[in-house]
């Protein structure tokens, strides 16, 4: 049995992987009331004269929305809400695993931004938190940026900037092994939704100075007209600073460092070949990266 037979038995057996248990028992009459009414009415007061106080007599504060339209599944792509509910259910594990937050999973039968906006500021007062998941950019930007605004809890789209932190810290320690400098390095980052583009931004504030981002139409420059959107062409007017025009073959002559955010199979051995030695390679298109890592390592990573 493989991991995806493995997956799907699991899921199947239980139904998912989540569900909501109570904190308190009820034994008997008087515990019904305690819970419920008339007992709740008290709190229910109490938030009432002071809205603050919600955190107190509730699991608000240690409660996350999962928010997804489905539109960027992983490295399925646009697959709707219902086949993304697997996806959410389990970051909702993670929460409560890693960090003992609950968590739970809304997936939105929209892809318009406005409705998407509108329905979690209105979802919002049940939530500690906001965490918007595998939304398609350049949407994402906009509906975080909005909810940022208009929210006062914390809004994180997990596939921007989880993925940024972790990139950022796997890369300091791999320039220390190879004993390469940050700002002496060529980069190239392939892809260009959500998480690709945070990435780039994130090591770029971090001191990476020569970098070039590419897409499926090939390497993004100043100036290019196709399949281009507002965030590409922001970037393009702050990476690849020679202009170089072409594929992903051609940008990668020369670098140090490969970042896959893009789709299986994209970085061929032959293309690993022409980088600098000690070259660092981190191929993250999921679920299947774009070389595997022995392959990667036989070329010459």
């Amino acid at each position: 049995m493989n991991i995806y037979e493995e997956s799907l038995k699991l899921h199947e057996e239980n139904r998912g992987k989540i569900e909501v248990i109570s904190k308190t028992e009820v034994k008997d009459m008087h515990d019904l009331a305690v819970v419920y009414t008339p007992g709740v009415a008290e709190p229910c007061r109490k938030i009432h004269q002071d809205v603050s106080q919600v955190y107190k007599y509730t699991t608000k504060g240690n409660m996350v929305a999962v928010v997804t339209d489905g539109t960027a599944v992983l490295g399925l792509g646009d697959i709707g809400p219902e086949a993304a509910l697997p996806v959410m259910e389990g970051k909702a594990v993670l929460f409560k695993h890693f960090a003992g937050v609950d968590a739970f999973p809304i997936c939105l039968a929209t892809k318009d931004p406005d409705k998407i906006v509108e329905v979690v500021t209105l979802i919002a007062p049940s939530f500690g938190g906001i965490n918007l998941e595998d939304i398609s950019a350049p949407r994402c930007f906009e509906i975080e940026e909005r909810l940022k605004k208009i929210l006062d809890i914390p809004v994180f789209h997990d596939d921007q900037h989880g993925t940024a932190i972790v990139v950022l810290s796997g890369l300091i320690n791999a320039l220390k092994v190879v004993g390469k400098d940050l700002d002496k390095i060529k980069v190239v980052v392939n892809g260009a939704g959500a998480s690709a583009i945070a990435v780039l931004k994130f090591i770029m504030s971090a001191g990476v100075k020569h970098a070039i981002l590419c897409d499926s139409k090939g390497i993004i420059y100043e100036g290019r007209k196709e399949n281009m959107n507002p965030v590409k062409e922001e970037m393009a007017k702050v990476t690849n600073r020679k202009i170089i025009k072409g594929t992903l073959a051609d940008a990668i002559v020369g670098a140090d460092v490969f970042l896959g955010l893009s789709v299986a199979g994209a970085l061929k051995p032959e293309m690993v070949k022409t980088m600098a030695s000690d070259s660092i390679i981190f191929a993250m298109a999921n679920p299947t990266p774009e070389i595997m890592p022995d392959v990667a390592k036989k070329a010459g990573a």
